[in-house]
């Protein structure tokens, strides 16, 4: 399999244009012939004027034009593993995605345009790194807690900088004055001339090794261990990569790149319909971020997941009530069990 040509390509996004066209004039979008996800029928047109549009026959990808945001249903699979995306397709990633989505990745594709987002590029390598691009993408979470309450809360807060990776940092060799015990968790590698840590260092740790040692680099490396191994919510802005097409040889057929399953991206993936706006590895020894595990529901919790193009003029209107207030920024649901 080998990427298509340019006019491929062309094609392709005049099919999506054209469903989204459909999909304003006739309330749904009438996909290919053989597609899995096929319209949710003419009666779905004929539905309440101002209400969610399914675009497809599981309806599971709702179109919101009132409120300008597309609507997924998805449903938690992950809850504490180190993560490559956020929501991944049914039967592909579940075992390093929070969310997963019965749907078409080209059906999510096609709501975006629909609301008027504009599509960039997916990460590229040409030698040098280029970042994705693309109109940026708010998203929110929607979901029932335990008691029994709705809750809303940023995508954002679901994800975080990963604890549990190793950590290095170079030093020439360890300070005179500085003997590591046999047993510390702090390593030095004296081929590689790196100091070592692996996961979170809490303040007593961190004040053990400080008072080994007076030396200024040393003490300048421990202190950086223990801030980047504390938790830290993911900052990076989503964007709508627009992922790609590849010509099936086989067959000849055009296939929409994500339909493997890299729906939203938290490591950079050139296939993935929408990504984050920063470097990140996909490399499994190194993935940059984990599951905030303490602010996720169950496994099986149904989740509503927001899209919402964002425009120059202003952010995208946060509907967050009082009542459905998330309280993902520290309280751990699990301790309500």
């Amino acid at each position: 399999m080998h990427p298509s040509p340019p006019s491929a390509a062309a094609g392709y996004q005049t099919l999506l244009r054209l469903l989204v066209l459909l999909t304003w004039l006739g309330g749904t979008a009438a996909l290919p012939a053989g597609a899995d996800d096929e319209p949710a029928g003419a009666d779905a047109a004929k539905e309440t004027p101002g209400e969610p549009i399914p675009l497809n026959k599981q309806g599971t990808v709702l179109l919101d034009k009132k409120n300008k945001r597309l609507l997924l249903k998805t449903h938690v699979v992950q809850q504490n593993r180190s993560l490559e995306l956020f929501c991944c397709l049914k039967g592909s990633k579940e075992h390093e995605s929070i969310l997963s989505l019965d749907a078409k990745a080209y059906v999510v594709h096609t709501g975006l345009l629909a609301l008027g987002a504009k599509p960039g590029t997916p990460v590229r390598y040409d030698p040098e790194y280029h970042p994705p691009t693309g109109q940026k993408i708010d998203l929110f979470v929607n979901w029932t807690d335990a008691e029994g309450k709705s809750q809303r809360a940023t995508a954002r807060s679901w994800v975080r900088q990963a604890l549990n990776r190793f950590r290095t940092a170079k030093l020439e060799s360890l300070p005179k004055d500085l003997t590591l015990p046999a047993n510390s968790e702090l390593k030095y590698d004296r081929k590689l001339k790196e100091l070592m840590w692996y996961g979170p260092m809490t303040a007593s740790q961190k004040d053990e090794f400080l008072a080994l040692s007076k030396d200024k680099d040393y003490r300048r490396i421990v202190e950086s261990f223990y801030e980047e191994s504390q938790p830290r919510e993911m900052k990076a802005d989503w964007v709508f990569a627009g992922s790609g097409i590849f010509k099936d040889e086989a067959t000849g057929a055009n296939e929409y790149l994500a339909e493997v399953g890299d729906l939203i991206c938290v490591s950079n993936f050139g296939s993935a319909t929408i990504d984050i706006a920063m470097a990140s590895t996909a490399s499994d020894a190194n993935l940059e971020f984990e599951a905030y595990s303490e602010r996720i529901p169950e496994i099986g919790t149904p989740v509503t997941l927001e899209l919402i193009p964002v425009t120059d003029e202003k952010k995208a209107p946060d509907r967050e009530t009082e009542e459905t207030k998330s309280d993902a920024r520290g309280k751990d649901q699990k301790s309500k069990k």
